[in-house]
């Protein structure tokens, strides 16, 4: 998953100690709450040399998990998550949205009805223990051992967009349906059910030209930015800057040693 997930380049790799790259099969599950426990482990092993470490990425729930914490969940059954899968991808958003609806209105009822792995999540959870998900949910937050700034960043929406389009571009001038080609075996797994690897695969089994790929990738990108936003813009906590800004990096830095 080298092209599809922007892995850092070589040369980036060895410049920086990175952690959480090419450390597991693609085959492995790997949930919020196992990257929440491994990377507690990995920041204390961190401030044994270190007094600070930077946490980046875009994906807020395991950003949540790690500053926050995630709440304690009963298990669900793998075969009930399966069988809920395989009935998505048989019927569609629109079936998800409709069940859930009808079987668990309290999660529905939260607006998070346009994230497909919520609604998967919820619906396998209701469906295993017979209680909503949102039951679960204490809004307790725990104590961490370290103190945390949290910065964004943004961009002009026109910019944002071309930058996504261009990016996609680029991907698929490096190899991204060859990539996609080699992953195809694995397709079923939920971390390949994910933007840029979902849409070629829909080019491999005939769905749709390579073209309409290509603008799907580009158009679900969009989305999933737009939806990255509105879940930051809601955690008052983070301090925004302008990604173009020439001085950003000094900006950030006065923040933090000030």
């Amino acid at each position: 998953m080298n092209i599809g997930t922007a892995k850092p380049s070589p040369a980036e790799l060895s410049a920086v100690k990175h952690y959480f790259i090419d450390e597991l099969p693609v085959s492995i599950q790997f949930t919020a709450a196992d990257y929440e426990a491994l990377a507690i482990s990995y920041l204390a092993q961190q401030f044994t040399e270190h007094n600070s470490a930077v946490l980046c990425g875009g994906t807020g729930l395991y950003i949540k998990a790690l500053i926050e914490g995630l709440d304690e969940m009963p298990p669900v059954s793998e075969l009930t998550v399966k069988e809920t899968e395989n009935e998505y991808n048989t019927h569609g958003l629109a079936w998800l949205q409709a069940t859930v609806q009808a079987e668990d209105p309290e999660f529905y009822a939260t607006g998070e009805i346009h994230n497909p792995a919520r609604l998967l999540r919820a619906l396998s959870f209701i469906r295993s223990t017979g209680s909503s998900i949102v039951n679960y949910r204490t809004n307790t937050h725990k104590q961490r051992p370290f103190h945390m700034i949290k910065v964004a960043l943004e961009l002009p929406r026109e910019t944002l967009y071309k930058h996504i389009n261009q990016r996609t571009d680029k991907m698929m001038a490096q190899g991204l349906l060859k990539e996609a080609e080699q992953l195809y075996p694995y397709r079923h797994l939920k971390s390949l059910q994910t933007v840029g690897y979902a849409e070629l695969f829909d080019f491999l089994d005939g769905k749709y030209p390579l073209p309409v790929a290509i603008s799907k990738i580009k158009q679900h990108t969009r989305n999933y930015a737009k939806r990255q936003l509105t879940w930051f813009k809601k955690d008052k906590s983070f301090t925004w800057f302008m990604a173009d800004d020439k001085d950003v990096v000094e900006k950030i830095l006065l923040m933090v040693n000030g």
